[in-house]
């Protein structure tokens, strides 16, 4: 008999969902939106929820619906093309990237300002920081304790305290829009909203949160999937709550900060002026524990997905991925993060593409003929969008830039959209000659 999860840990896997989300990026990007976006700013948050809440709890809901993995979710377009699309997910989102960005992202902010910004005090920083994300990664049954009735809670209160700080001690007036935000304020959101890739990270987490349930003993699939979308909603829930503190935190610190401020920055401003000498620590222990808890999701996905198909135990992968994760964080980490943009800008419309005609499948004769050819258009021109993002974009056709929705960084939707009319139609046409060859 399958046993049923208690609503303390029902809660606490909704921690834990929404905890693996809130990385550093996650904390640093809204207060620059705010900012950036004056007057326009609530315009410019419905445009970033759409794409950095929206589109990630919808991928957690579409993993639960087919058991928690990227591979599950892929089977439309075939094995081998499902796992290079997994493979490259997890590697740009995993050890090439996100995790040891954590790394670095958490020392910079946190601990730089108050050790210095030098390579030594950055190798001692991340040997500790891995040291620890790997003694949490060896234990994934225990995860739903670490993280869930731990680490989490401790993240929500310190960004709890941080909110109800920029809403009751505004540090300053709005600035006027910039120009990106007076013409553009929603989309200019919507894209910014899209770059957080947390998407990616949602379809890399996807199985983390089933496997967290499963370490309670729920085997019944109708139970998992049941609380995984719990799990996201709640995870929704508290990210919406989060970016919009932080957006009121960006909009209302033009008098302490200047405009063009990275988010680091106008926390750092904001946090001096409003806790005074501690608002260092608290900023450094709020980012640290954020950064880990992301740092242990990826790594115990990963360690999870590449047991699978290569001859190493999890526990082995979970020291290779953090031994090289900690590597990564310590040699030209601003070098591979101009390597894996326009990797991550190319895969991601092929991946929204995919979650958003999972919940489709029951439409038509044969997914496949729907979901593989939409998804390569994706690609195609999310590789173009990739292109822009590197010193070959004037190596482009000129037509490039006037494609439509190019400037807002949407080039693939249309095309894409196009696509998915002219191979339903095909479908229609095709499943309607099989169904007349039977009745002849």
């Amino acid at each position: 008999m399958t046993n049923r999860l208690t609503s303390k840990d029902i809660l606490a896997l909704g921690f834990m969902t929404f905890a693996l989300f809130v990385g550093a990026g996650n904390i640093i990007f809204p207060p620059m939106v705010g900012i950036q976006s004056g007057e326009h700013v609530w315009v410019a948050a419905l445009g970033f929820l759409i794409t950095a809440v929206g589109l990630p709890v919808i991928t957690v809901i579409a993993l639960a619906r087919v058991g928690g993995g990227i591979d599950a979710l892929s089977s439309p377009i075939g094995k081998a093309a499902g796992l290079v699309l997994a493979t490259v997910c997890y590697l740009a989102v995993g050890p090439l990237f996100a995790t040891p960005r954590t790394a670095t992202v958490s020392f910079e902010v946190g601990l730089a300002p108050l050790m210095g910004n030098g390579t030594q005090p950055l190798l001692i920083y991340s040997l500790v920081y891995f040291t620890l994300v790997i003694g949490i990664s060896l234990y994934p049954g225990k995860l739903l304790d670490t993280v869930g009735h731990f680490l989490a809670p401790l993240k929500i209160v310190a960004l709890a305290i941080l909110g109800v700080a920029a809403l009751l001690w505004p540090a300053g007036g709005l600035a006027p829009a910039t120009e990106a935000y007076q013409n553009a304020a929603f989309s200019s959101g919507f894209v910014n909203g899209y770059l957080t890739m947390d998407t990616l990270g949602a379809l890399v987490f996807g199985i983390v949160i089933v496997n967290a349930a499963r370490s309670r003993g729920v085997s019944e699939a109708s139970l998992l999937t049941r609380y995984t979308i719990i799990a996201g909603l709640i995870a929704g829930i508290g990210l919406t709550l989060v970016y919009l503190t932080l957006f009121k935190l960006g909009s209302g610190s033009a008098a302490i900060v200047d405009q063009s401020a990275n988010g680091a920055s106008i926390l750092h401003a904001y946090v001096q002026q409003t806790f005074g000498g501690m608002g260092s620590f608290f900023l450094a222990a709020l980012i640290f524990v954020a950064c880990i808890v992301t740092a242990v999701g990826l790594t115990c996905a990963c360690a999870e997905f590449f047991e699978q198909y290569l001859p190493l135990t999890y526990r082995q992968l979970v020291f290779i991925l953090g031994l090289f994760s900690m590597v990564v964080s310590n040699l030209g980490l601003s070098h591979l993060i101009q390597i894996s943009i326009p990797v991550l800008t190319a895969i991601y419309p092929p991946c929204i593409v995919l979650i958003l005609l999972s919940f489709t499948l029951s439409w038509w004769n044969k997914s496949s003929r729907i979901i593989a050819p939409t998804m390569l258009i994706s690609l195609l021109f999310g590789i173009v969008d990739a292109i822009k993002t590197t010193d070959l974009k004037d190596s482009l056709p000129a037509f490039v830039a006037h494609l439509p929705l190019a400037e807002q960084g949407l080039a693939w939707l249309p095309p894409s959209l196009a696509m998915l009319a002219l191979v339903a139609i095909y479908d229609r046409t095709l499943g309607r000659q099989q169904v007349n060859a039977h009745q002849q």
